[in-house]
Formats: C-alpha cells, sequence, structure tokens
C-alpha cells in the first residue's frame, strides 16, 4: 500500500497538485488547471537545456506541476561503472523541481535499453545482485526527499505481440526479475509509489491485456506494484487508441493508480493546420480520459518543446510532436490540453466550411469507402475531423468519425441503399453544414450473403504495425452454424504477426480465420469475435478491410 512520506513534508504540495481548488482562472498556466482537478501535469526535462535557456526554465517552472528526468536518472547516466555512482545530472532535476513546488517521478530503474554493457555480460546471479543494488542505491538516494514521490520500477517488459520482451533482463533471469525489481525498490523506499511502464498499451488490445493479466498476477503474489503508467506516444497518422478511458478504468479496477507518462503525438511532417488541429483533437482525449477516471494521477508530456523532442532522430520525416513548437510558441496542442483541463473555455463560435460531396468507392458487402473535399476553418479552434451520418429523416445515426477526409464505413448491411452525408467540426466542438447527399448501395455477395457477416474494427495502431480486434462473426441465418471461416486481404507489404480466438493462415497476402472449438457453434442473431496483430513498413497507413465470412 503507498503511503506519503509525512504529513509535513507532504503539506506544501497539497495545494499544488493533490488537492481540488476552486475553478481555476480562464489563462492561468496548465498546472494551476489540473490541479483544480486533482491532477497533476508534468514535462520530461533534459538538463542541457534546463541549465542553459532561461526560456525553457521559465515554461518548465510556470506550466508544470510534476517532472520526469528525461535521461538523467537512468542507468547509463546513474550507475555508468559498476559500483561508481553519479547523481549530478538527477540531482539537478530534483533540486529544480524543489524550488518550483514540483513532484518528481523517478524514470527508470530496470530497463533493457540505456543500460550500460557491463551489466548485460553478467551471469544470473550477479545480474541479480546488481540489479538490486543499483536499484537500493538509486531510490535509496532520494528515499528521504519529499520532491522525489514514484518510480518507473521496470519498464518495457513486454514486446508488441503482447509476449514478454526477449530482454538480457528476461534471458538470464526469466520473469522473476520483475518481482525481484519492485520488492529491491520498496526496501529502497517504504513510501514511494511504484510504477511498471509500457508503450502501446494506451487502449485495450492484446499487449494492455498482457499488461493486465501481469500486474493482476503480481499483486496477487503480493508484490508492490502500486501504479501502471501509459507511455502514450501517439501519431495521429495511426489514428486514436481505442477505449482509452476503459483501459484505464480497468486496470484502476485492480487497485492501482494509473498514469499518462511520456505523452507526444507526432505527425509526418511538414505541419500545416489539418495536422495541428487533429493533433490538438488526440490531446484533449487523453486528458479527456484522465479526468475521468479518479485513479488517473495525471499526464506526463514527454518534453514541451519541439526544439527538443526526441522524435525527429528516432522517427524519419516525422516531429512536431509537443505543444510548443521549436520557438517557443504554444500550439493548438497547449490551448487543448489547457481547455480540457480547465473544463473548456474556447470562445470559438465559428463552425467549419461545408466538406465537399463525398464519393464512394471500393464499396463491398458491408463497407464502403468515402472521400471529400476538405473544409477550412476560420475560428481559431483549428479543424478537428469529420462526423459521417445516414440520412433517415427525423434521427441520422452516426455512421464514423475520421480525423481526414475519407473513411472507411463498416458493418453496413448487404444489399442496402445508404444515403450519406459529412459535418465537419473543429476543435471548440462546432459543427459545419451537411455537404450534399452520396448515395451507394452495398453488393449482396461476400459476408452479406451467406449465413455470417464479418466486421473488423482497427483498435490501436503505431509506426510498424497495428491490432484488429475486435473481429466481430454473426451469424445472420435463421438456424445455428456449427463452424464459421472468414477470409480477408492484407494490404501489400503487411504480415501477420499474432492472433487470438481463431486459427490464422496465410497464403500470400490472404488471410483465413476458422472458428475453435469454443466458438464455433453460433445461434441466429449470435455473435462472437477474435483479433489479430499485423506488421507493416514504416510510415504505411493502410489497413485491411473487406471481410467475408462463410459457414462450412
Amino acid at each position: 500500500m503507498f503511503l506519503f512520506r509525512s504529513l509535513t513534508a507532504v503539506a506544501a504540495l497539497l495545494i499544488v497538485f493533490l488537492l481540488p481548488t476552486t475553478p481555476a482562472d480562464a489563462s492561468a498556466p496548465l498546472r494551476v488547471h489540473a490541479a483544480s482537478r486533482g491532477k497533476f501535469i508534468g514535462a520530461a526535462l533534459a538538463t542541457t537545456p534546463l541549465a542553459n535557456e532561461s526560456q525553457y526554465r521559465t515554461i518548465a517552472a510556470t506550466e508544470f506541476s510534476q517532472v520526469t528526468a528525461e535521461n538523467a536518472m537512468k542507468w547509463d547516466s546513474t550507475e555508468p561503472s559498476q559500483g561508481q555512482f553519479n547523481f549530478s545530472g538527477a540531482d539537478q532535476i530534483v533540486t529544480f523541481a524543489t524550488q518550483n513546488n514540483q513532484q518528481v517521478h523517478g524514470h527508470t530503474l530496470v530497463w533493457h535499453s540505456q543500460t550500460p554493457g557491463w551489466v548485460q555480460s553478467l551471469g544470473a546471479t550477479a545480474m541479480r545482485s546488481a540489479m538490486q543494488n543499483h536499484i537500493s542505491q538509486v531510490v535509496g538516494h532520494y528515499a528521504n526527499n519529499a520532491t522525489v514521490t514514484s518510480w518507473d520500477v521496470v519498464n518495457e517488459v513486454f514486446d508488441d505481440n503482447g509476449n514478454m520482451r526477449t530482454s538480457f533482463w528476461y534471458n538470464t533471469l526469466g520473469q522473476s526479475y520483475i518481482a525481484d525489481a519492485f520488492r529491491a525498490a520498496r526496501a529502497a523506499d517504504s513510501n514511494a509509489r511504484l510504477c511498471i511502464n509500457d508503450y502501446n498499451v494506451e487502449g485495450i488490445n492484446a499487449k494492455s491485456t498482457a499488461m493486465y493479466n501481469l500486474v493482476s498476477s503480481l499483486r496477487q503474489q503480493g508484490v508492490p506494484v502500486d501504479c501502471v503508467g501509459f507511455q502514450g506516444h501517439l501519431a495521429i497518422q495511426y489514428g486514436f487508441p481505442g477505449q482509452v478511458q476503459q483501459n484505464m478504468q480497468r486496470f484502476a479496477d485492480l487497485g492501482v493508480q494509473v498514469r499518462v507518462t511520456e505523452l507526444d503525438i507526432r505527425m509526418i511532417m511538414p505541419r500545416d493546420a489539418t495536422k495541428d488541429a487533429t493533433q490538438a483533437t488526440y490531446y484533449r482525449d487523453v486528458v479527456n480520459a484522465c479526468i475521468a477516471v479518479t485513479a488517473c494521477a495525471g499526464i506526463t508530456i514527454w518534453g514541451f518543446t519541439d526544439k527538443y523532442s526526441w522524435v525527429p532522430d528516432t522517427f524519419s520525416g516525422q516531429g512536431a510532436a509537443l505543444i510548443y513548437d521549436a520557438s517557443y510558441q504554444q500550439k493548438p496542442a497547449y490551448t487543448a490540453v489547457h481547455d480540457a483541463l480547465a473544463g473548456g473555455t474556447s470562445t470559438d463560435t465559428t463552425p467549419p466550411t461545408t466538406p465537399g460531396t463525398p464519393a464512394a468507392s471500393n464499396i463491398t458487402a458491408n463497407s464502403a469507402t468515402l472521400t471529400w473535399t476538405a473544409s477550412t476553418d476560420s475560428g481559431g479552434s483549428g479543424l478537428a475531423g469529420y462526423n459521417v451520418y445516414r440520412e433517415q429523416g427525423t434521427t441520422d445515426p452516426q455512421l464514423g468519425q475520421s480525423s481526414t477526409a475519407s473513411i472507411t464505413l463498416t458493418g453496413l448491411s448487404a444489399a442496402t441503399q445508404y444515403q450519406v452525408y459529412v459535418r465537419a467540426r473543429d476543435g471548440a466542438g462546432n459543427l459545419s453544414g451537411n455537404s450534399a447527399l452520396a448515395t451507394f448501395t452495398t453488393t449482396t455477395g461476400g459476408s452479406g450473403g451467406g449465413p455470417c457477416t464479418a466486421t473488423g474494427t482497427v483498435q490501436t495502431q503505431w509506426a510498424g504495425g497495428y491490432v484488429v480486434q475486435p473481429v466481430t462473426v454473426t451469424n445472420t441465418g435463421s438456424s445455428a452454424i456449427n463452424g464459421w471461416t472468414v477470409t480477408f486481404t492484407l494490404p501489400a507489404g503487411h504480415t501477420l504477426s499474432g492472433s487470438w480466438n481463431a486459427t490464422l493462415t496465410s497464403s500470400g497476402q490472404t488471410i483465413t480465420a476458422k472458428s475453435l472449438g469454443y466458438n464455433a457453434n453460433l445461434a441466429p442473431a449470435a455473435s462472437t469475435t477474435f483479433g489479430f496483430q499485423v506488421s507493416r513498413p514504416a510510415g504505411d497507413t493502410a489497413t485491411p478491410s473487406g471481410y467475408t465470412c462463410a459457414s462450412p
């Protein structure tokens, strides 16, 4: 159980980031609005600009109530040679935070990256001893410092498929290194909050489910896992993760605190107003998800200015991932974070222009692709995306949303005429007028004409792949079916890297998914689901569509 260091030591910090206050002034810094929500808002800080740039220091001190050392607390910085510890950079971060009434999150104790070679070459007994000693020394160095309140104890223990990462830690020590690391951290500081941290676990997917199962198992064993960190390295070209709030809540229900630890949202360069608006929407959606979950302590942005972002050096042709540009000017993303924390303060009442008439293509029994001429927005909050509706008279259901001027609709009924229109939306929630109607009719073949249908949803995406979950298989006939087969085609260059709840086989780019014993029998109108993960070339944003279903 997490304990505060002492009531006296923490009392000075309560006003800033623990207790809700009266509504903040609309123009107040981010940390004031976050405090009014009972949350922290943080940034990862680098030691060089912190020492050398006054504008960097001013923004870091004024806007944020929490800081994380970007690199200064990692193993290669704190113990580059065995038994030789260096806390100069880490102490610089902690001193700055103490002076500005901020909390510090320690990052990171045990990670497969940025760990010196001398550690990686050790045998099992020596490696376990070195890990325990490192944690004891680093955490112990700050155990009596009220500013350092939490630690990423282990970082990125899973691979992209949700399997244990075959790092030198795992290969030498097995999975037990995780529990040992947490126990060593608790022994070094009985009051710090201890976190496990990973990427691509923001939404509900195979990897986050693996994390959920691990945390549940560790806590059942009495391992002191106090919180779960969702890194939040997102990209607008891959879509927003599915069910972020629900994912946070299911971890919270295990009894742990949750937090977004490394948020940035990159784009393919160059920047433009549409990309900025989409990025702002993603930032807003992350903040709103955290606000909606009581156990979400807050959000840390991985840096704050594009001038010092890690993204361009890691993702070729991508960047502009943060809320300030390289000249320390606030971007629409800053306004989105500010307004979400403030409860919405935008004065933009000007709707975007009306989109062009949508054109339908790639029509199947259960899907169709729409494209249209993009809208523009002059109200100040930026173009955020589009809503697509079906014209049905008194009440028009929304068929989907898109951040770009195209969308692939799925889950449509076979042999059915659709009349659809598009409305643009801006960052303040204003909607444009209706576009002109587009009319198309789905086909009768494929999944819509047989005894079952299949529709797939892309749940999450990243630079080199994506997860489709759920693929929903429904018995559309009047009698029960015993077994089903779903067929779909992967885009060129994409390869299947994992699946669950079905047996998947590949023939070139054609994938065949067959039912398993426990989900083969479907009564009329009953449905079941399966999922799969795909690897794809960097920069490729295509995903599969046109699922067909048949019963043996």
